[in-house]
This record gives C-alpha cells, sequence and structure tokens, in this order.
C-alpha cells in the first residue's frame, strides 16, 4: 500500500525546467528515467549548442558536432514535452513561471538552468562590429566574412583579432590559423599573410588556471604563430580598427570571447531570488534560490560554476535529490566538485588540468576526445552520441568551392608538437 501511495505522489509531481543547455537537458533525462514524473522543458530555441565544439565548427567543421536538435535530444523521454519559450516572471509564492508568449507554467518542483549572455562591459562598437561564435546564426556569419576577406585579399580582414584568452578564445585562435590557411589553399589565394593577435586584460593567458598552464599554452600559441598580447585593454571598436591601450589595431575581423553575464531573467526577478554580486543566484546546500526553486550551471552561484562539467554535475544532482524526496527520503547535501579541464591548442595537442597533475601534448589532445565522446553520451541517446562523436572531424563548408575542393586537411611543420 506504501508502494502505491509513493507511486501516485510521484505521478503528480509537475518539473518545469527552464533551459536546455547541459543542465536542463541532463535534468530532463535523469528524471525521466523510470517514467514517474511530469517534466516540461521550456527553452528560446529549438536547438543545443554543445559549447566546447563551437569554437571547432566555426573553423570548418560540421555544424551537428556543436548544434543539435533538442527533438533528438528529448526523443523517447518518458513523461518530457517541449515548449518553445522565453521565460520572463517568477511567481516563487505560487509556484509557476511566466513566458514572453504570456502563458503561465505552474510547477511542484523548478530547475533554472538559463545558461548565460554575452557581456560587452559596455564597450563601445562591440555589440555592433565584433563576431560571435556561440550560435549556428553567428558562426555562418562569421565563416562567410573569413571567406570573403581570403577571396578579395583584405588586408584588414585577414588580421584577425581574437578578444578573451580564456579557454574558448584560445581554442579558437589556435584553430584559426590553420583554417584560414586550408581557406586559402582551397581557394589558391595566398597572398599577404594572415595574422592572428590573441588579447587578454589580465597578465596571462587562461588567467583562471595555474601559471605553469598558462606559461605553456602561450608557447604552444607563439609556435602556432598566434601573437599573444596581454594586460591589453579594450577601449573601443569601430568598422576598421580595434582600440587597444590607446593604440589602435587595423582590422576589420575582430572576435570576442571574452565576458559573460548571467541571464537578464535573474536580475528581472531579483525579488524571487537573493543574488550574489556577480549576479549570479545563492543557494542553499540544496541548490534552492528559494521554495522549490533549484538553481543550476551557469546560474548558480557555486565554485566551479561556468563549466559545462559542473552544469552536468549539479543536474544529476537535483534529480538524484528529487527523486529521494518523492520516494520520502532525507535530501542530499551539496558538495561541490572541480572537474578536470582540457584546453585543445591546435591540431593534436591539449592542455589537461587534473586535480594535481597537469600535462600537454597528444595525449592531452586524446584525452580531449574521450571527454568529448562522455559529453555527447551524458545528454544524447548513446548511439546518436556515437553517430557525432564519430563525425567530428568531417569538414562542413557554405562554399561552394570549398565543397568542391574539400581537400584532407593538412598538417603544417608547426601543427605538431616537437
Amino acid at each position: 500500500m506504501h508502494d502505491l501511495i509513493t507511486i501516485r505522489t510521484m505521478e503528480r509531481q509537475k518539473i518545469v525546467i527552464a533551459g536546455a543547455g547541459f543542465g536542463g537537458v541532463r535534468a530532463a533525462r535523469k528524471l525521466a528515467q523510470g517514467g514517474v514524473f511530469d517534466i516540461t522543458v521550456i527553452a528560446d530555441r529549438d536547438t543545443f549548442r554543445y559549447y566546447p565544439a563551437l569554437y571547432a565548427t566555426a573553423t570548418g567543421h560540421a555544424y551537428e558536432e556543436s548544434i543539435i536538435p533538442l527533438s533528438e535530444m528529448l526523443e523517447g523521454l518518458r513523461g518530457v514535452r517541449f515548449v518553445k519559450d522565453s521565460l520572463t516572471k517568477l511567481d516563487s509564492k505560487n509556484k509557476r513561471i511566466q513566458g514572453a508568449s504570456g502563458e503561465w507554467y505552474e510547477y511542484d518542483s523548478l530547475i533554472l538552468a538559463l545558461g548565460v549572455v554575452t557581456n560587452y562591459f559596455g564597450i563601445k562598437g562591440l555589440e555592433e562590429f565584433s563576431f560571435g561564435i556561440k550560435s549556428e546564426q553567428e558562426v555562418t556569419k562569421f565563416k562567410k566574412h573569413i571567406h570573403a576577406g581570403i577571396m578579395n585579399k583584405q588586408k584588414s580582414a585577414t588580421n584577425y583579432v581574437v578578444v578573451g584568452a580564456g579557454p574558448t578564445g584560445v581554442e579558437f585562435s589556435a584553430a584559426l590559423k590553420t583554417y584560414t590557411r586550408d581557406i586559402a589553399d582551397r581557394h589558391k589565394a595566398a597572398g599577404e599573410s594572415d595574422t592572428i593577435k590573441l588579447i587578454e586584460a589580465m597578465p596571462r593567458v587562461l588567467p583562471k588556471m595555474p601559471e605553469a598552464a598558462s606559461r605553456m599554452v602561450e608557447k604552444r600559441l607563439k609556435k602556432l604563430g598566434v601573437e599573444v598580447m596581454t594586460g591589453a585593454k579594450v577601449e573601443g571598436e569601430t568598422a576598421d580598427e580595434l582600440q587597444v591601450n590607446g593604440a589602435a589595431i587595423q582590422t576589420q575581423t575582430v572576435i570576442w570571447t571574452s565576458g559573460v553575464a548571467n541571464n537578464p531573467f535573474f536580475k528581472a526577478n531579483a525579488t524571487q531570488l537573493k543574488l550574489a554580486p556577480n549576479g549570479k543566484v545563492q543557494v542553499d546546500s540544496f541548490m534552492q534560490g528559494a521554495s522549490s526553486v533549484y538553481v543550476i550551471g551557469d546560474n548558480a552561484a557555486t565554485p566551479h560554476s561556468g563549466l559545462a562539467q559542473t552544469a552536468l554535475y549539479d543536474a544529476d544532482f537535483v534529480a538524484r535529490n528529487l527523486k529521494r524526496q518523492a520516494h520520502r527520503l532525507e535530501p542530499l547535501a551539496y558538495k561541490p566538485y572541480k572537474p578536470p579541464v582540457v584546453v585543445p591548442v591546435g591540431r593534436w595537442w591539449a592542455l589537461v588540468e587534473w586535480g594535481p597533475l597537469m600535462f600537454a601534448g597528444v595525449i592531452g589532445a586524446l584525452l580531449r576526445r574521450c571527454a568529448d565522446l562522455i559529453g555527447y553520451i551524458d545528454i544524447l541517446p548513446f548511439f546518436k552520441a556515437i553517430k557525432i562523436w564519430l563525425r567530428a572531424s568531417r569538414r562542413e563548408e557554405e562554399c561552394p568551392v570549398c565543397v568542391a575542393v574539400s581537400p584532407a586537411p593538412q598538417q603544417h611543420p608547426h601543427d605538431a608538437d616537437e
């Protein structure tokens, strides 16, 4: 009799998951196991962005490596439905959340996993003139610009400036050198050499990692032909130049990878949730920002917030506790976990920080490939994950010349590890 009451209680539980990034999708997949929750996933787009691979898509890899339809990720999950809507208002007292459509979504438990947005820090001209690589539209726009600059031999267009030397900026600037060279080869458009500058306001690249990591990565970047500028403050941008430390860099191609802010939803609902100075939500030992409102991943003010692995870890934690509560068991307390960090820097070279261990080179690159496989399996049905992972090195271009020529990527002397 007790089991029957428990099952009925579980069936009545309405779980609303706001956001369909790593944390949101993972939570849905975990909660769907057993088919006893009524789960609604709400997001403002119907595709998932695998952020660790977006830099690769922006430099010639297949779109399916980083842009995945949510229908494929949620397919076959019992009790899960997807709603496309942009969330605007939280009413935690009455346990409901409102979308831009005007629709109110009632919940017994709410998981907020809305991700972050680009932050330009109010620097004049950046939002208007710089390129981003955080969506399919941004990637497509950037690749068209790259092709046009190379084919027209526009020096200012092929003077590439990547702003932000965190993992994304490092990965992207390293991959960009090989990508632009490949395009020039395909179009037989060899002319003036392009330049790639990586700009960082802090004193070193990868400023959140140990200094030894920064030294190894900077050495590798220079070997690949990337000019590293640290202690460089961006002050403004126009259509033809970037202002840095009071001087002008002539360029029409600035890629902004520096700076994110918490989703605007949280500032708009600050009366419902307590925000930390950085705009993220302060959560209790059960990841709650308010009663029955769980905040995970990039949105929570936890020690390792901002990493995809942290969002997955948080999703697993909350899903486990919701299942425990449904079975009338005491919830467990949250214990922060620092995941390993792997930063690719060119072909077949990556830096790995795994607890007290740190190493780099081909082994690091192989570990990154393994990490991507695990990452896809964490959020996709097994065979779909394997399919995408196996096709990860496939090239994809809109340019008809590149599609027609499509040579195998060539390894240049400084691509290999010495």
